[in-house]
């Protein structure tokens, strides 16, 4: 289930951006990290959703993938340029990893809902 990774994901983004605008008063950890990492809780939730009709929300999984995807860029320029594995390193690890999760349930079909016991 996709949701199942997506909202502590996201979770983690939000907390992480809180955290860089308290100690820092960053307003792009705040935006970038709390933002993304609240649609990617509203993706997870449609995810979720689906699931539980036992189908597939292929708009929220297309939302994480593209979310995933454009932090692996963003924290991973930001990696390379300054060397600091926190938070740069690590968000860049975590949604390349996330990244290619969406893009095997992309290329595998999305959720496998297994057939109704009757």
């Amino acid at each position: 289930m996709i949701s199942a990774f997506t909202i502590p994901y996201g979770l983690a983004l939000v907390i992480g951006g809180v955290i860089g605008y308290m100690k820092k008063g960053s307003m792009a950890s705040l935006g970038g990290g709390a933002g993304t990492g609240l649609v990617l809780i509203i993706a997870g939730y449609l995810s979720l959703k689906a699931f539980e009709k036992r189908k597939n929300s292929y708009l929220g999984l297309a939302i994480e993938t593209v979310c995933a995807a454009m932090l692996t860029f963003v924290m991973g320029q930001r990696y390379i340029q300054t060397s600091k594995m926190m938070p740069a390193g690590i968000v860049a690890g975590i949604s390349a990893l996330m990244t290619l999760f969406y893009l095997y349930k992309i290329v595998t079909g999305g959720n496998h809902i297994p057939p109704k016991a009757e």
